[in-house]
């Protein structure tokens, strides 16, 4: 018996996961990005890219997001729905 995984992209997680939360309030980015490099720790996207990538499916999904992830250049945390 042969076991046969497809590959997980980025941007499939990132679709799952938003997908995950529609119940939820809103969808935290900086959870969510914790939440995909614990699954994915060799991913190579960096955390604005993953925020764009669940932005987008925020979007289009209706899920409301939260931009909460602190960025290098700004010590204040940005919140946005």
């Amino acid at each position: 018996m042969t076991n046969t995984f497809q590959s997980v992209t980025v941007e499939k997680a990132t679709e799952a996961y938003v997908l995950s939360r529609g119940r939820a309030c809103f969808l935290s980015i900086a959870q969510a990005i914790r939440a995909i490099r614990r699954l994915m720790p060799a991913c190579r996207a960096t955390d604005h890219e993953l925020e764009e990538m669940l932005a987008a499916a925020c979007i289009v999904h209706g899920v409301p997001v939260a931009f909460d992830v602190t960025t290098a250049a700004s010590a204040e945390t940005r919140l946005h729905s």
